[in-house]
């Protein structure tokens, strides 16, 4: 038996107090990488934020970065039913329903934003999806998150060659698939293009696979609410675009709705991620100089103005 399954029998209220008073701490401690590579992120996808701004956006990402982590955990640790029974409610599900019912299948964009885990158990509920999984680095860690997965209806498939043949045949036979396209990608496998005004290396996959198979895309979102229960938001994804043969367009397309969908709650995003580490011009900004850096954000392009993000509480 994996001694992780301890956390079946942990509350995931101790769980979550446990998480938040690591993070109380990690706050605490000065020049940590987590919280430089969260401010770089926040300095470069959101410029026009104040210092102040800044700190506190990087204060709450830490919080749910640090719930999602721990009620992740829990997740894997239980029957699915557990999970299912965490969502309170579901947002514009019928968004959700008609892409599901695609003859030509759906394709399921998923952000590295909010408790992803957790909507797992609840989308499986619809069918047997194809889904990607590439195996954690500690094998304790591996067998404990594949066992969780195990329990759902899911067909698991690698990242690679065949695992990406493989959602392209569960398409094209009208069935569903999970991408989180957010990752930074091999050169060989992305374009550069714009991300939060940003020029960086992208992930092509999905659009090639939405391109050769015309499916249904949906963006989904689990987000923890005020009760501490999550909802469900399905986002509508029909720009054009999203399935132009031209890799950039419909890469930049795809960004831009994965832009949306973070700003509606930037917080719940996993800026700890070194997403912009390929930028042309600039390189590595997590290892650039404060000097180079500073170059850089001063000749960025301004964010459009019909963007807007949600910072109220930001100033307190």
């Amino acid at each position: 038996m994996n001694p992780l399954n301890i956390f079946r029998y942990v509350p995931l209220s101790f769980m979550r107090a446990f998480a938040l008073f690591m993070v109380w701490i990690i706050i605490l401690i000065p020049n940590l990488r987590i919280k430089r590579t969260i401010q770089i992120n926040l300095q470069l996808a959101f410029p026009e934020l104040s210092k102040k701004q800044r700190y506190v956006l990087t204060k709450q990402t830490l919080k749910n970065q640090g719930l999602s982590a721990i009620e992740s955990v829990k997740c894997w640790a239980m029957q699915p039913k557990w999970s299912i029974d965490r969502i309170d409610n579901v947002i514009n599900q019928e968004v959700f329903d008609e892409a599901h019912a695609n003859p030509n299948g759906m394709l399921a964009i998923v952000p590295h934003l909010g408790t992803w885990e957790i909507m797992n158990a609840w989308l499986n509920q619809f069918g047997s999806p194809t889904i990607m999984y590439k195996p954690a680095s500690r094998e304790i860690t591996d067998d404990f998150i594949l066992q969780g997965r195990q329990r759902l209806n899911a067909t698991l498939v690698p990242t690679d060659a065949s695992g990406v043949m493989a959602i392209f045949k569960t398409l094209k036979s009208g069935g569903f698939s999970i991408i989180l396209p957010d990752h930074v990608p091999k050169p060989s496998g992305g374009v550069i293009v714009p991300f939060f005004g940003i020029e960086t290396l992208s992930s092509t996959l999905a659009p090639k696979l939405a391109n050769k198979t015309k499916c249904a895309l949906v963006g989904l979102t689990c987000l923890r609410n005020d009760n501490d229960g999550f909802d469900i938001y399905c986002t509508k994804l029909d720009d054009p675009d999203l399935y132009d043969r031209n890799m950039k367009v419909a890469t930049y397309a795809l960004n831009k709705a994965m832009e949306d969908m973070i700003r509606f709650c930037p917080s719940h995003y996993m800026w700890s991620y070194r997403r912009f580490k390929r930028i042309p011009n600039l390189g590595n900004p997590y290892n650039a100089s404060e000097v180079q850096l500073s170059q850089f954000l001063k000749q960025r392009v301004s964010v459009n103005s019909q963007h807007s993000m949600n910072i109220e509480k930001l100033e307190k």
